[in-house]
């Protein structure tokens, strides 16, 4: 267990293997927690220890993990960004591939809008985006859940706070990726291989229009998870595409 600090914020992270780094964060919403990682659909800090320097984190202010900081309403997405790259920087790590499941597919892509010319690559694992169908699908798990199991914690947090960051995470731009711009992804030049998912929150149709936005963008078949040989070719999938878009100097 190792803990980063900078500043009024506190980042527990791990690490695994070496090699060239890979940041992976586990699903689970605003509760996205290195704990989580036997619970995902595959692990990347097994599946890829061999071949990257493995680096996971809770993220800031997630329950049941023990990462800390201000609930930062202005600019929640940027937050969590600051909090990636804080990491790297304390690590002494420049560039660097991602992965991000869930609510780190937005994660992902505000990641290469802030560094473009440190995250070499990027995997978007059953990313969370904008479903017409249930459209205020993260917006209510963090009102009813998380929000208040973080109230309980700390005295000083209210759910008009709460909800106040929740609406600039989920409602600021709420019919695409929440984190960032179409105009965004559609200028974005970083490598990315999208794995997409359907569930009210990990919305196949977002997912679908940033492959079809994103210049320099892959896609795994779909479904890829039920089956378990199709699984195990897509892991592959992304282990080539990862070690493919690594600086030539790391190969």
């Amino acid at each position: 267990m190792q803990f980063y600090t900078k500043g009024d914020v506190t980042i527990r992270y791990e690490e695994a293997g070496s090699g060239f780094p890979l940041l992976v964060t586990p699903g689970g919403g605003l509760n996205s927690t290195i704990s989580k990682w036997p619970d995902q659909v595959f692990n990347a800090m097994e599946e890829f220890k061999n071949d990257f320097r493995c680096i996971t984190m809770d993220q800031r202010n997630a329950n049941g993990g023990e990462s800390t900081g201000p609930v930062q309403v202005d600019d929640p997405w940027g937050a969590f960004a600051d909090d990636q790259l804080g990491l790297m920087d304390h690590l002494g790590i420049r560039e660097f591939c991602f992965i991000g499941y869930c609510i780190g597919g937005p994660f992902a892509l505000k990641l290469m809008e802030r560094a473009p010319d440190r995250v070499v690559a990027g995997v978007l694992c059953q990313p969370v985006g904008h479903n017409a169908k249930f459209p205020d699908s993260m917006y209510d798990s963090g009102h009813d859940s998380w929000g208040p199991e973080l109230c309980a914690q700390r005295p000083e947090l209210n759910m008009a706070t709460i909800d106040a960051y929740l609406h600039n995470l989920y409602r600021l731009d709420p019919d695409f990726v929440y984190s960032v711009s179409r105009d965004f992804v559609r200028s974005c030049q970083t490598p990315m291989l999208i794995m997409p998912d359907n569930t009210p929150s990990h919305s196949y149709e977002a997912a679908m229009e940033v492959v079809e936005l994103a210049p320099k963008a892959e896609v795994t078949v779909y479904p890829w998870k039920e089956q378990e040989d199709v699984l195990a070719k897509t892991i592959n999938q992304v282990r080539d595409f990862l070690l493919a878009h690594q600086p030539a100097k790391a190969k």
